[in-house]
């Protein structure tokens, strides 16, 4: 028995190929503008997250040009097939960090030392002094996130929140970050991360676990959010 291929693409780029393949064969035409994200996802029987994901990678990849409140326009046909890899799903990151995160503010709210929450509430105030000065304020976040999971004494886990969150600037997930306008949710982020921090320094497992779960699931929420009901 042969061996087969396997199958290791991303949702997001099996939809791409898809809407390559109608450009390919002469279906849309350069110049014209593509069936609607609502459209598309019924065609494809996939979510409009996933849709918008596809067409991003596709503007990543100079196939298609997406014009803010008049849709994606397809600027040429490709020759060949185009390298569609514009990074992780923003959806299964954030959905993946949701489930691991969740349980790792659970457990840090079980053996975090007061040295080690102090280090997570000193994150917090960092984040706001750098907002509040104009300054850069996510690598704040990122030290909140990882000192969470210090807090837990497993050294692996804050090696895995890092590469999660460091998942999160490829290409696909800065544009469609930047889209949402996800730079305006800062108030919405620092109550996340102060309600994450009280729940693990008054050691109450099963809040912090809805309170991280809560704060990421926000964010999903806004990188998800239909355009026209934003």
């Amino acid at each position: 028995m042969p061996f087969q291929p396997v199958e290791s693409q991303r949702l997001y780029e099996r939809v791409a190929e898809q809407i390559v393949e109608h450009i390919q064969g002469g279906e849309i035409a350069a110049g014209q503008r593509l069936p609607a994200e609502r459209d598309l996802a019924k065609a494809l029987g996939v979510s409009r997250p996933v849709v918008r994901e596809a067409l991003i990678a596709l503007e990543v990849a100079g196939l298609v040009e997406v014009r803010t409140g008049a849709g994606a326009f397809v600027c040429e046909a490709p020759s060949s097939r185009p390298l569609l890899n514009a990074g992780d799903s923003p959806s299964d990151i954030l959905n993946a960090r949701i489930l691991i995160e969740g349980e790792i503010s659970a457990l840090a709210a079980e053996c975090a030392s007061p040295l080690q929450v102090q280090a997570i509430a000193a994150t917090v105030e960092v984040m706001r002094r750098d907002h509040d000065a104009g300054r850069d304020w996510r690598p704040a976040d990122l030290a909140f996130h990882v000192a969470v999971a210090r807090a837990t004494g497993n050294a692996a886990l804050a090696g895995v929140v890092e590469q999660m969150w460091q998942a999160q600037h490829g290409a696909l997930f800065a544009l469609m970050s930047q889209r949402a306008r996800l730079d305006q949710n800062w108030l919405q982020t620092l109550a996340g991360h102060q309600a994450a921090l009280e729940a693990i320094g008054s050691r109450r497992p099963t809040r912090a676990r809805e309170a991280m779960r809560a704060h990421l699931g926000q964010v999903l929420d806004v990188m998800t959010r239909d355009e026209d009901s934003a």
